[in-house]
C-alpha cells in the first residue's frame, strides 16, 4: 500500500507539473503593444509545438526582465547580449538556445538631427563633442553598451564627458522620437528597429539620420533556465530549442525580424561580457 500510495503521489506531481504554464518574457526594447502582438504569436506557436501552456509575461524594464529569469517567474526569455549574460550569470545552468541569424553581426546605428550639420562618416571625429546624446534603455546591448564602448574607445572619455547632456530613452523607437523632435541631437538605436521603421513609414528622413554604424557584435538570444527538465520532463530544454530553431513561418519571423533562428551557446557572447565588464556594467 505504501508503494501504491508513493507512485500515485508521484503521478499526481508529475501531472501537477506538467499542468503548469511554461512563461517567457522579453527585454522591452519597442512599444509594449508591439512586443504583445509579437510574443502573444510566439506563445500560440511554442504551446503548439511543445504541447503545453505557454504565455508572455511582459516586463517595463530590462531589468525586471533579468530578475524575472532570475526568479523563475519566467523560464525562458528573449534578451540582448548584456541581459542575457547578465541574467545567466544570476542563474547557473541557463544556456543560451538560439538566436536570430542576424544576431551574431549585429551592429548599432548612431543617428542625428539635421540641426547638427552632422554627415555620415566611418571615424568619430570631434564634431561629435558638445551636442546632446540620448542613448536607449541603460540595460541594451544595442542602444548602450556597443555604443558606450565604442565612444570610449574613440574618445578616451566617458560619455558625460564628450557630450552636453546625456540621457537614457528607455527603449529604441523612442530614442528615434526624441532625435527626430530634436529633443536630443544625437543618439544610439539598434539598427533592427530603424530600418523597420524607416520602412513602415515612421521615420522622417529629413528631421532624423544614420551617421555613423557600429562594427558587428553578437547581440539577442532566447536563453532558458537550466531546471525546466525537471519541471516539464526529460528533454524539455531540448524540445523548446527545437521548436525555435525549427520556427519558419514568414510572419512570426518577419516581427522581429529575423530570417531564421540558428542554435547558440552562452560562449557566443563572451564578447559582451568582456566589454561590459571593462566598462564596468558588470561586478
Amino acid at each position: 500500500m505504501k508503494n501504491l500510495a508513493t507512485l500515485a503521489l508521484g503521478f499526481l506531481l508529475s501531472l501537477s507539473a506538467h499542468a503548469a504554464t511554461f512563461t517567457f518574457t522579453a527585454i522591452p526594447d519597442q512599444d509594449e503593444t508591439l512586443l504583445r502582438e509579437r510574443f502573444d504569436k510566439i506563445a500560440d506557436y511554442l504551446s503548439q509545438r511543445l504541447g503545453v501552456d505557454v504565455a508572455y509575461v511582459p516586463v517595463k524594464s530590462y531589468a525586471a526582465a533579468v530578475t524575472a529569469f532570475r526568479n523563475n517567474q519566467v523560464q525562458l526569455a528573449w534578451f540582448g547580449g548584456l541581459s542575457g549574460v547578465q541574467a545567466r550569470l544570476r542563474v547557473p545552468g541557463s544556456e543560451a538556445i538560439a538566436q536570430g541569424y542576424e544576431d551574431q553581426f549585429f551592429k548599432s546605428y548612431l543617428i542625428a538631427h539635421r540641426s547638427t550639420g552632422l554627415k555620415p562618416t566611418k571615424v568619430l571625429g570631434q564634431e561629435l563633442a558638445g551636442h546632446s546624446f540620448t542613448f536607449g534603455a541603460k540595460g541594451s546591448t544595442s542602444g548602450r553598451l556597443m555604443p558606450e564602448f565604442y565612444l570610449r574607445e574613440q574618445f578616451h572619455q566617458a560619455p558625460e564627458e564628450i557630450f552636453s547632456r546625456v540621457g537614457f530613452s528607455g527603449d529604441h523607437s523612442r530614442t528615434i522620437a526624441l532625435v527626430q523632435s530634436g529633443a536630443y541631437e544625437i543618439g544610439a538605436v539598434n539598427y533592427a528597429v530603424w530600418e523597420r521603421e524607416l520602412a513602415d513609414g515612421k521615420i522622417d528622413a529629413d528631421a532624423v539620420s544614420v551617421i555613423w554604424e557600429t562594427p558587428t557584435y553578437p547581440d539577442y538570444q532566447w536563453s532558458i533556465r537550466g531546471d525546466v527538465d525537471g519541471a516539464w520532463g526529460d528533454g524539455f530544454k531540448a524540445r523548446v530549442q527545437q521548436a525555435l530553431l525549427a520556427m519558419k513561418d514568414p510572419e512570426l519571423l518577419k516581427s522581429f525580424p529575423r530570417q531564421e533562428f540558428v542554435d547558440a551557446s552562452n560562449d557566443d557572447f563572451t564578447p559582451v561580457e568582456v566589454v561590459a565588464r571593462s566598462i564596468g556594467l558588470l561586478d
